[in-house]
């Protein structure tokens, strides 16, 4: 299992872990997707009465376009906060690990909604935190235990605006796909939740179904990103100058760069800069005008935030 993000350079090429990572994530969406697509067809067959009174769909994205789909970051991007500081509470609140590390969480969870941008070294130490705390249990545990978390932590926490953009790709018919640097089991969860197509995610190496605190080559993160995209791609037989990807995040770009439609969500200020100079979509569903600007979170994050920050300060001062 692994965390959300980490030391990768902005603009590097990818490498062959990186590649490895892509690969082994597009290869554990493809058969997570499996069930999802039945529970799809089914609410297809459900929606398939024609309405004489719908107005002219929108030309993007396009109805029944096939070779189409659209690729959707996860922290920040379709949930507010970051999934493994969210799935940290749960665990600690059910004793996986001690109250010091909880502070450590804490103080970064809160960090990251302040700044709107992913901090190289806290995302290290949740990565390796993670894997340490999940080696030796059981893989269907931990999924048992992500469903819980998603009700206690993360279904209060979705953007209203960037799940209605995903739910415009399905009912034109086109898969949907997380792409997030979170253990492809929590991403899997928040995807069937949100009934979307799959996920992409960091894969956690595992023998006989106890994972082993390694990974199958590195973090889904930055070129990885992209890498998974690619062949998922070709393995589902899409057209990518036909795909969207959204995403809040500089680290994306190279995710972005590949599809014929990319969105900047939620951008921190260096996406926001590069989108407007290429003239990408953008949507901002933060309220305030500073949020807009600078990606603070509005009122409705201030309570939520402060919380997180005292909780931390106060854990640490009891350590000290």
């Amino acid at each position: 299992m692994a965390a959300l993000g980490w030391l990768t350079p902005r603009r590097r090429s990818a490498t062959a872990r990186s590649v490895l990572a892509g690969e082994a994530a597009a290869e554990a969406a493809r058969k997570s997707a499996t069930e999802l697509e039945a529970l799809e067809a089914a609410r297809a067959a459900e929606s398939a009465a024609p309405d004489e009174a719908e107005p002219t769909a929108p030309e993007f994205p396009v109805p029944g376009d096939t070779k189409a789909a659209a690729f959707f970051d996860l922290d920040n991007t379709v949930m507010q906060g970051a999934a493994i500081f969210h799935f940290g509470r749960g665990l600690y609140k059910r004793k996986f690990f001690e109250r010091q590390e909880l502070a450590r969480f804490a103080w970064q969870q809160a960090w990251f909604r302040l700044a709107g941008v992913e901090d190289p070294e806290h995302m290290q130490d949740a990565r390796e935190s993670a894997l340490s705390i999940v080696k030796g249990h059981k893989v269907s545990e931990l999924m048992t235990i992500g469903e819980e978390i998603y009700d206690e932590y993360m279904a209060e926490r979705i953007w209203p605006g960037t799940r209605a953009l995903a739910q415009a790709h399905l009912d034109a018919g086109q898969k949907v796909w997380l792409v997030t640097a979170a253990p492809v089991e929590t991403a899997t969860i928040i995807a069937r939740r949100l009934g979307l197509t799959g996920a992409l995610g960091t894969v956690a190496e595992s023998h006989d179904g106890i994972y082993t605190g390694r990974l199958v080559g590195e973090p889904l993160h930055g070129p990885a990103k992209a890498e998974a995209v690619r062949a998922l791609a070709t393995a589902e037989g899409l057209d990518l100058n036909r795909c969207a990807a959204y995403s809040d995040s500089h680290n994306d770009i190279p995710m972005l760069s590949l599809v014929g439609h990319p969105y900047a969500i939620n951008p921190d200020a260096k996406l926001r800069k590069y989108a407007r100079e290429r003239d990408w979509r953008l949507r901002d569903y933060r309220t305030g005008r500073k949020a807009a600007k600078v990606g603070i979170p509005a009122a409705a994050g201030v309570g939520a935030l402060a919380g997180g920050t005292a909780a931390a300060l106060a854990l640490h001062r009891r350590r000290r």
